[in-house]
Protein backbone atom coordinates (compact mmCIF):
# COMPACT_ATOMS: atom_id res chain seq x y z
CA UNK A 1 0.00 0.00 0.00
CA UNK A 2 1.02 3.06 -1.12
CA UNK A 3 1.71 6.22 1.44
CA UNK A 4 -0.44 9.26 1.36
CA UNK A 5 3.28 11.14 0.12
CA UNK A 6 3.36 8.38 -2.80
CA UNK A 7 -0.34 8.75 -4.02
CA UNK A 8 0.13 12.76 -3.53
CA UNK A 9 3.23 12.22 -5.96
CA UNK A 10 1.33 10.35 -8.50
CA UNK A 11 -2.38 12.92 -7.91
CA UNK A 12 -0.30 15.69 -8.87
CA UNK A 13 1.46 14.00 -11.96
CA UNK A 14 -2.19 12.93 -13.13
CA UNK A 15 -3.67 16.65 -12.65
CA UNK A 16 -0.84 18.23 -14.50
CA UNK A 17 -1.97 16.53 -17.51
CA UNK A 18 -5.07 18.16 -17.19
CA UNK A 19 -8.18 15.83 -18.30
CA UNK A 20 -9.22 14.91 -14.85
CA UNK A 21 -10.11 18.37 -13.71
CA UNK A 22 -11.71 18.86 -17.32
CA UNK A 23 -13.54 15.47 -16.91
CA UNK A 24 -14.84 15.82 -13.36
CA UNK A 25 -15.59 19.34 -14.15
CA UNK A 26 -17.86 17.88 -17.08
CA UNK A 27 -19.26 15.26 -14.71
CA UNK A 28 -20.29 17.62 -12.38
CA UNK A 29 -22.08 19.81 -14.95
CA UNK A 30 -23.63 17.25 -16.06
CA UNK A 31 -25.27 16.17 -12.72
CA UNK A 32 -26.38 19.76 -11.92
CA UNK A 33 -28.08 19.97 -15.61
CA UNK A 34 -29.43 16.72 -14.71
CA UNK A 35 -30.86 17.81 -11.25
CA UNK A 36 -32.25 20.69 -13.18
CA UNK A 37 -33.62 18.86 -15.68
CA UNK A 38 -35.36 16.93 -12.59
CA UNK A 39 -36.19 19.85 -11.29
CA UNK A 40 -37.89 21.31 -15.01
CA UNK A 41 -40.13 18.68 -15.53
CA UNK A 42 -41.54 17.29 -12.30
CA UNK A 43 -42.23 20.42 -10.87
CA UNK A 44 -44.23 18.27 -8.04
CA UNK A 45 -40.71 16.48 -6.84
CA UNK A 46 -39.20 18.86 -4.44
CA UNK A 47 -34.84 18.21 -5.49
CA UNK A 48 -32.34 18.87 -3.39
CA UNK A 49 -30.64 22.35 -3.19
CA UNK A 50 -27.14 20.77 -3.55
CA UNK A 51 -25.62 18.48 -5.14
CA UNK A 52 -23.41 16.08 -2.93
CA UNK A 53 -20.43 15.95 -4.38
CA UNK A 54 -18.22 13.38 -2.55
CA UNK A 55 -14.91 12.10 -2.16
CA UNK A 56 -14.75 10.89 -5.64
CA UNK A 57 -16.54 8.08 -4.28
CA UNK A 58 -20.06 8.68 -5.39
CA UNK A 59 -22.01 12.20 -6.51
CA UNK A 60 -25.62 12.37 -5.96
CA UNK A 61 -28.74 14.72 -5.64
CA UNK A 62 -31.91 13.68 -4.54
CA UNK A 63 -35.69 14.25 -5.81
CA UNK A 64 -38.93 13.73 -3.53
CA UNK A 65 -42.11 12.22 -5.01
CA UNK A 66 -45.08 14.06 -3.14
CA UNK A 67 -45.54 10.21 -2.48
CA UNK A 68 -42.68 9.55 -0.58
CA UNK A 69 -42.52 12.85 1.17
CA UNK A 70 -44.60 12.10 3.99
CA UNK A 71 -42.96 8.40 4.42
CA UNK A 72 -39.52 11.05 5.17
CA UNK A 73 -38.52 8.70 1.68
CA UNK A 74 -36.21 10.36 -1.07
CA UNK A 75 -34.97 9.19 -3.86
CA UNK A 76 -31.01 9.85 -4.70
CA UNK A 77 -29.93 9.77 -8.48
CA UNK A 78 -25.97 8.32 -7.64
CA UNK A 79 -22.89 8.69 -10.03
CA UNK A 80 -20.43 5.69 -8.85
CA UNK A 81 -17.10 6.39 -9.43
CA UNK A 82 -15.25 3.19 -8.98
CA UNK A 83 -18.40 1.55 -11.27
CA UNK A 84 -18.08 4.14 -13.32
CA UNK A 85 -22.09 4.22 -13.58
CA UNK A 86 -25.73 5.71 -12.88
CA UNK A 87 -27.56 4.17 -10.03
CA UNK A 88 -30.66 4.82 -8.33
CA UNK A 89 -31.42 4.63 -4.56
CA UNK A 90 -34.73 4.88 -2.69
CA UNK A 91 -33.05 6.02 0.64
CA UNK A 92 -34.87 8.18 3.89
CA UNK A 93 -34.21 11.35 5.37
CA UNK A 94 -32.41 9.52 9.06
CA UNK A 95 -31.17 6.39 9.85
CA UNK A 96 -35.07 5.35 11.42
CA UNK A 97 -36.74 6.10 8.40
CA UNK A 98 -33.81 3.83 6.44
CA UNK A 99 -34.71 0.73 9.16
CA UNK A 100 -38.05 0.84 9.18
CA UNK A 101 -38.78 0.67 5.07
CA UNK A 102 -36.06 -1.95 4.87
CA UNK A 103 -37.51 -4.20 7.25
CA UNK A 104 -40.98 -3.45 5.43
CA UNK A 105 -39.41 -4.34 1.63
CA UNK A 106 -37.32 -7.58 3.06
CA UNK A 107 -40.10 -8.61 5.21
CA UNK A 108 -42.76 -8.57 2.24
CA UNK A 109 -40.30 -10.76 0.10
CA UNK A 110 -40.70 -7.67 -2.60
CA UNK A 111 -37.30 -8.49 -4.49
CA UNK A 112 -37.78 -6.53 -8.17
CA UNK A 113 -34.81 -3.99 -7.16
CA UNK A 114 -31.36 -4.92 -5.10
CA UNK A 115 -31.97 -4.48 -1.20
CA UNK A 116 -29.03 -2.79 0.42
CA UNK A 117 -27.14 -4.54 2.75
CA UNK A 118 -27.82 -2.84 6.57
CA UNK A 119 -24.97 -1.13 8.10
CA UNK A 120 -23.85 1.55 10.16
CA UNK A 121 -23.19 3.90 7.25
CA UNK A 122 -26.26 2.89 5.09
CA UNK A 123 -27.26 5.47 2.98
CA UNK A 124 -30.31 3.15 0.68
CA UNK A 125 -32.75 0.89 1.19
CA UNK A 126 -33.09 -0.04 -2.40
CA UNK A 127 -30.28 0.30 -5.25
CA UNK A 128 -30.61 -0.05 -8.96
CA UNK A 129 -28.40 0.61 -11.95
CA UNK A 130 -29.77 3.08 -14.29
CA UNK A 131 -27.03 3.20 -16.77
CA UNK A 132 -23.79 0.58 -16.78
CA UNK A 133 -21.70 2.36 -19.27
CA UNK A 134 -22.98 5.92 -19.66
CA UNK A 135 -21.85 7.70 -23.12
CA UNK A 136 -21.25 10.60 -22.18
CA UNK A 137 -20.29 12.00 -25.83
CA UNK A 138 -24.34 12.56 -25.70
CA UNK A 139 -25.55 14.02 -22.63
CA UNK A 140 -29.21 14.43 -24.18
CA UNK A 141 -29.70 10.33 -25.10
CA UNK A 142 -28.22 10.08 -21.00
CA UNK A 143 -30.61 12.42 -19.72
CA UNK A 144 -33.43 10.37 -21.33
CA UNK A 145 -32.03 7.27 -20.23
CA UNK A 146 -31.55 8.24 -16.74
CA UNK A 147 -34.93 10.57 -16.45
CA UNK A 148 -36.94 6.92 -18.16
CA UNK A 149 -35.51 4.29 -16.06
CA UNK A 150 -35.65 6.82 -13.10
CA UNK A 151 -38.82 7.13 -13.68
CA UNK A 152 -39.99 3.47 -13.53
CA UNK A 153 -38.28 2.99 -10.69
CA UNK A 154 -40.12 5.82 -8.50
CA UNK A 155 -43.46 4.32 -10.15
CA UNK A 156 -42.44 0.60 -8.98
CA UNK A 157 -41.50 2.05 -5.15
CA UNK A 158 -44.87 4.13 -4.93
CA UNK A 159 -46.92 0.75 -6.68
CA UNK A 160 -45.22 -1.25 -3.92
CA UNK A 161 -45.68 0.99 -0.60
CA UNK A 162 -49.37 1.82 -1.92
CA UNK A 163 -50.27 -2.45 -1.54
CA UNK A 164 -48.12 -2.70 1.46
CA UNK A 165 -49.78 0.52 3.26
CA UNK A 166 -53.32 -1.02 2.25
Amino acid sequence: MKSLQENMIEYRKQLKKGAIQKAYQGLMQFMMSLKNHFSNKYPDFSTSGSIYYGYMDMTYFSVVPGSLKDKGLKIAIVFVYDSFHFEIWLSGKNQRVLAKYWKIITESGWDRYKIAPQGKWTDSVLEHILVEDPDFGDLEDLTRQIDQRAMIFIKDVEGFLAKVAA
